[in-house]
């Protein structure tokens, strides 16, 4: 558990644990974890900071068909919310081909595997000296 010490030497709590909010290391977490419990394919975790001003972390991951994308991100967002993870933005949940789920911390990519190959953002993000932290994730190249 996080604390601040002030000037007077009172230990107060952070500011995330008095509103009930993750942290952004609880919140990757639980969200690897929901992807992982709903049979999610192919996650890929980056680490964005000092790379990126967009978030600290990007999660790509595969559903797939259109509707297990949508179930995959709908299972995530309960999860993150149960979290205290709140101003979630949420776009392409209706079609469910690409759902993008931005935390403010964490953006995470939910494909359709023929509309992730098209745009193959890893590509983008994944570079051979990329230090990428997710031992399930997929080579590439």
């Amino acid at each position: 558990m996080r604390t601040a010490i002030d000037k007077k030497g009172v230990t107060t709590p952070s500011p995330a644990e008095v509103s009930g909010e993750a942290t952004v290391s609880q919140a990757l977490e639980v969200l690897l974890a929901s992807l992982d419990d709903s049979k999610a394919e192919d996650i890929i975790s980056i680490d964005l900071r000092g790379k990126s001003a967009l978030g600290d972390y990007m999660v790509i991951a595969s559903g797939r068909s259109q509707r297990h994308v949508g179930a995959v991100a709908d299972h995530m967002l309960r999860a993150l919310k149960e979290i205290g993870v709140r101003d979630i933005q949420i776009e392409g949940l209706e079609s469910a081909d690409w759902v993008l789920v931005d935390t403010g911390d964490i953006i995470v990519h939910i494909f359709h595997p023929e509309i992730r190959e098209f745009y193959n953002i890893e590509k983008i993000w994944l570079t051979p000296e990329a230090d990428e932290f997710n031992p399930r994730k997929k080579s590439v190249h």
